[in-house]
């Protein structure tokens, strides 16, 4: 009986053995199912096998079940969108492994999930889970796997997490954590694997993650970490790969990283590490990736480096490296990449590099290499990309280079090569970007280029290619920016042109090609910018290039093109800028241009436009820029001018327009230049013209307006050049910086406190009038014989005291003299008590004619004092003392201003404004302060000594010419404006006088052919002002070479790249990408190019006449505003 009492009491315990199990998986898989639910797509056909008739640990999809308990939860990318906030975190203790990745997950993480105490794997990665990590997560102390990489996490690691002593792998990376990493993760010391990267983490590395020794991959990436690379990193000997890249990190790359032997993959990039590279790395011989550009690294690539032989990527670029390019790098025969540019690398390029049989990219550019581009490079037939560019490399372009057949980018801009391009290129048949430009390549373009039939870009501009395009280029059907500007290409356009149906760019000013403007290009309807300007084009504008749509700036000028404008421009609707100045355009000004409402410039000048200004303009309500000057347009200036309310300039001298001013300019209240000169307008100045509180420049000269100058033109703070001469003005003069240095003659009765003008009258009313001419009428006759009495005792008297006062002024003062617009005496003595009787501690510099000091005044600021050798005064005193008063009426914004000349026996000197920054000659004579010139303060520098040559040679009465423009003699304010100063031995050129004088001026700047002349003319200042401005340029005075230079026969021959200052980065000339605002920085470069042929017309010195389109003029109409839009439209 006992055993089947036994057997019986199994079977029972059995039973509710079985019993109790299905009760638990029910309760667990109804919990599931009440999280499910809570999902937002409902159908997911990935899980609906979850449902209560159906056995969870068997038939559910992502479910493995342990003795009958659900223990693994697998659903990573089945599309759940929902949160974890109604997870069954009690309901599933058994849980060990749950992967949630690759969903869309949201909220937040519930400190819940510290109660799954059994986990060992969590992955919640992928998803848009967001709010904090829980510090319940402390908890689960068997966890080995934590992955919560790229979702919305933010907040601090919780310093719980390293009680997860279990732990192997901790994934956080692409979240938005921030906060300093905590040191208790240091004590998680079975850690194999640490990303956090991508996030805000701040503060340095921890040094207690020196302390894992397991750690085989940490990634700290895209952060804010800084301070300094900890050392112990080097305790990390299982370390496989090291990313430390894009933080703030500082200091040296410690050597202790040479015991990383493991190492595989060490990033160190884009941060601000400085110092040399260790050559510890060298040791490194597992390394396959060393990234470690953009940094502050300095000195030699180390040799040891060629011990890397495993290395496929080395990328050193972007920092501050010399020497030359190490021979060994050769041994590197695994190396896919090297990039080395963006350093200061010099020498040759080794032919060792020949070895790299694998090598696909190499990138150089951007350095100081020299010498030849070896034809080794030729054996590199892996390779996909070659850039060169920025450097100084000589000599051909190998033929050998034919041989890379599967090169897509080859760029070798910006170097001094020279030769034609081998017909070889032409087989590159997979080239893609071609760039050639900024080099002294000649001859013909190869036809052969045709045959690159996958290219996008061609760059050859700025070379001296002669000849015609070739028509092969229009099998290029992939092309997309065509630039051949600044050559020698003649010949027309080819038609065939218009075949390039892709063409968004094509660039050929700048050469001398000629016939008519092709119709086919009217078809290249994905065409942006059109570049044809400076050129001998003819014939008129084809109607046709209405058709490109998408075109957003056009200039055509500079060419001989006539007939009238098509009207069919106004369908490009999308247009920016149209420049089609300096041609022989006629006829009327299209009224369909009114419908070009994105246009920002229009430059139509010095052509022979008539008619009325279309009232259809008033729509371009974006123009910045409005220039029709030099035209014959009529009529009144329409009041539509007025909607131009982001207008900048507006330019309309030279025409013939009558009636008033509208008032309505005065709504232009970002205006800066108004020209209106050279018209037949009448009537009042519109007061509304106080309103333009930003303009800088107005021209009003030379028409027939009348009445007062509106005395609220006072509050125009911005004014610097104000010409009103020649018209029928009267009135008080206002009281205005600017106005005192006005060009107003040839008007009718102006007055004011200015040099050459009468006071004005203070005003009487008419009552007070009548009462004193009543009184004058009775008492004349009585006073008559009286007064006479008066006045000729009166004159005897004052005769006397004259003549005494003279005697004890002449024993007083001792011979004291002042032309001033201070008190002179008051400053003559406040200057000695300042300088302590000019003290040698007080003097900032030496000149030929005397010592500069500084001097600080209470009533004047910090002046500058000009003390003279008595010498220098003394050889021609009277002379001299008519032209210092001359020069004290100067008021010019880029003239030194000239306060006044004090002389006594003992001293004799002149009172200038003080200039912060000194002369131009120290500032490019610094290595420091020359760099900080950069091109586009050289260029305004360059504009303010034309304005103020312009100024000295046109405005003043008489002229005068300066006679020593030197860098020595251009001062620089705070802001880097020009100033030109020292006018000791300048010239007045009166009518009734000779103007031949002894030879003066600095050497170097002086016209050889004024030393035969003697002839003293504006040609000397226009001589040395190109002289300087070449000095400006190139950063130095060039020497001999200006002789070189004023030859006409080798003008045409001088490389642009050779006069620039080689301290500055290039000016690029290249339009990259298109938008509403045209790189300035190739604006810039081309601004550059024509002032450099401005500037070599200058060296061809007449002493009779200028020389033809020389001026100084043509400087300010280039530079004027600093923009390039100038550039295309001035002769």
């Amino acid at each position: 009986m006992m055993v089947p009492t036994i057997f019986f009491f199994l079977q029972f315990s059995t039973l509710l053995y079985l019993s109790t199990v299905s009760f638990a998986s029910t309760e667990e898989a109804t919990a599931l199912l009440k999280w499910k639910a809570t999902f937002r797509n409902q159908n997911n056909s990935l899980l609906a096998s979850w449902t209560l008739s159906t056995d969870a640990c068997r038939d559910w999809y992502g479910i493995i079940c342990f003795n009958g308990r659900i223990n693994r939860l697998n659903i990573t990318n089945v599309g759940v969108t929902g949160t974890l906030y109604d997870f069954p975190f009690s309901s599933l203790p058994f849980l060990e492994y749950v992967d949630l990745s690759m969903n869309q997950l949201f909220g937040t993480i519930p400190p819940e999930l510290g109660k799954l105490t059994n986990l060992v794997h969590l992955n919640l990665s992928i998803n848009q889970i967001s709010g904090s990590i829980p510090p319940q997560t402390g908890s689960l102390t068997k966890l080995e796997t934590l992955s919560i990489f790229d979702n919305h996490l933010n907040g601090s690691i919780p310093v719980e997490v390293g009680k997860m002593k279990s732990l192997e792998v901790l994934t956080l990376g692409s979240n938005n954590l921030f906060g300093p990493i905590p040191t208790t993760l240091g004590d998680l010391t079975k850690l194999k694997v640490l990303y956090l990267y991508s996030n805000q983490f701040s503060g340095p590395i921890p040094s207690e993650l020196g302390n894992l020794k397991d750690l085989t991959d940490l990634e700290l990436s895209h952060n804010h970490l800084s301070g300094s690379i900890p050392t112990v990193v080097g305790d990390l000997t299982k370390l496989k790969s090291l990313y430390l890249h894009s933080n703030q990190l500082a200091g040296p790359i410690p050597s202790e990283l040479r015991n990383l032997k493991n190492l595989n993959d060490l990033a160190l990039s884009h941060n601000h590490l400085s110092g040399s590279i260790p050559i510890a790395v060298g040791d490194l011989t597992e390394l396959k990736s060393l990234y470690l550009y953009y940094n502050q690294l300095s000195g030699p690539i180390p040799s040891e480096l060629g011990n890397l032989k495993d290395l496929t990527d080395l990328e050193l670029s972007h920092n501050h490296l010399s020497g030359s390019i190490p021979t060994v790098v050769g041994n590197l025969t695994k190396l896919k990449r090297l990039y080395l540019h963006s350093n200061q690398l010099s020498g040759p390029i080794p032919s060792e590099l020949g070895n790299l049989k694998d090598l696909t990219a190499l990138e150089l550019s951007d350095n100081q290499l020299s010498g030849s581009i070896p034809i080794a490079v030729g054996d590199l037939t892996e390779l996909k990309s070659l850039y060169l560019y920025y450097n100084q490399l000589s000599g051909p372009i190998p033929s050998e280079l034919g041989n890379l057949k599967d090169l897509t980018d080859l760029e070798l801009s910006d170097n001094h090569l020279s030769g034609s391009i081998p017909t070889v290129v032409g087989d590159l048949t997979k080239l893609k970007i071609l760039y050639l430009h900024s080099n002294h390549l000649a001859g013909p373009i190869p036809s052969e280029l045709g045959n690159l039939k996958n290219l996008t870009d061609m760059d050859l501009s700025g070379n001296q290619f002669s000849g015609s395009i070739p028509i092969t280029l229009s099998y290029l059907t992939k092309l997309k920016g065509l630039y051949l500007q600044f050559n020698q290409l003649f010949g027309p356009i080819p038609s065939e042109l218009g075949n390039l149906k892709n063409l968004t760019i094509l660039v050929l000013h700048a050469n001398q090609l000629s016939g008519s403007i092709p119709i086919t290009l009217g078809d290249l309807t994905e065409l942006k910018i059109l570049y044809l300007s400076s050129n001998q084009l003819s014939g008129p504008i084809p109607s046709d290039l209405g058709k490109c749509k998408k075109l957003i700036d056009l200039r055509l000028g500079r060419n001989n093109i006539s007939g009238s404008i098509p009207p069919e421009i106004g369908k490009v609707q999308g247009l920016q800028g149209l420049f089609l100045s300096s041609n022989h355009l006629i006829g009327q000004i299209p009224k369909e241009f009114g419908k070009l409402t994105s246009l920002v410039d229009l430059f139509l000048r010095n052509n022979n436009i008539s008619g009325n200004i279309p009232e259809e303009l008033g729509s371009l309500t974006k123009l910045e820029s409005l220039d029709l000057s030099n035209n014959r347009l009529n009529g009144s200036i329409p009041m539509c001018v007025g909607d131009f309310v982001h207008l900048f300039q507006l330019n309309l001298s030279n025409n013939k327009f009558s009636q008033k001013i509208p008032k309505d300019i005065g709504r232009i209240t970002h205006l800066i230049v108004l020209d209106l000169s050279h018209n037949l307008l009448d009537g009042e100045i519109p007061i509304q013209l106080a309103s333009l509180l930003d303009l800088s420049n107005l021209n009003l000269s030379h028409n027939g307006l009348s009445g007062h100058i509106p005395e609220e033109f006072e509050s125009l703070t911005s004014l610097q050049d104000v010409v009103l001469s020649y018209n029928e003005l009267e009135g008080p003069i206002p009281n205005n910086k600017a106005f005192t240095n006005a060009s107003l003659k040839g008007n009718k009765g102006l007055c004011g406190n200015l040099t050459g003008f009468l006071p004005c009258e203070k005003p009487s009313s008419h009552s007070i009038a009548k009462r004193r001419k009543l009184i004058l009428i009775i008492l004349l006759p009585v006073m008559g014989a009286l007064v006479l009495l008066c006045v000729f005792l009166g004159v005897l008297f004052m005769c006397d005291k004259k003549r005494r006062a003279k005697d004890v002024e002449r024993r007083n003062d001792d011979g004291w003299l002042s032309i001033s617009m201070l008190d002179g005496k008051a400053l003559y003595r406040d200057i000695l008590n300042a300088t302590e009787e000019f003290d040698a501690t007080f003097c900032i510099g030496q000149g030929g004619h005397g010592s500069v000091y500084k001097v600080n005044l209470p009533s004047l600021g910090t002046i500058a004092v000009k003390r003279l050798h008595s010498s220098f005064e003394n050889t021609h005193p009277k002379s001299f003392m008519n032209e210092v008063r001359a020069l004290t009426g100067i008021k010019h914004r880029n003239i030194v201003n000239l306060y006044g000349y004090c002389s006594h026996v003992q001293h004799s000197f002149l009172v200038y404004e003080y200039m912060d920054r000194g002369s131009l000659s120290i500032v490019l004579s610094n290595e420091v302060e020359s760099k900080k010139l950069d091109w586009l303060k050289r260029v305004n520098i360059i504009k303010g000594v034309a304005f103020a040559l312009s100024y000295m040679h046109q405005d003043c009465s008489p002229p005068i010419v300066h006679r020593d423009i030197s860098s020595s003699n251009v001062l620089l304010d705070s802001e880097y404006e020009a100033r030109v100063s020292d006018f000791g031995i300048a010239k007045l050129l009166k009518p009734d006088s000779s103007n031949c004088a002894a030879l003066a001026g600095t050497y170097g700047y002086v016209a050889p052919e004024l030393a035969y002349t003697m002839k003293v003319t504006p040609m000397c200042d226009v001589y040395s002002f190109g002289v300087l401005a070449l000095e400006i340029i190139k950063g130095k005075h060039l020497g001999e070479y200006i002789t070189v230079l004023a030859n006409s026969s080798t003008i045409d021959h001088v490389q642009f790249s050779d006069l620039l200052d080689e301290r500055l980065p290039y000016p690029e000339d290249e339009v990259k990408e298109v938008s509403s605002a045209i790189d300035e920085v190739m604006l810039l470069k081309s601004a550059l190019a024509e002032l450099l042929d401005i500037l070599c017309c200058f060296l061809e010195f007449q002493d009779d006449k200028e020389p033809p389109n020389c001026t100084t003029y043509q400087v300010i109409d280039l530079l004027v505003l600093g923009q390039a839009a100038q550039s295309e439209s001035h002769q």
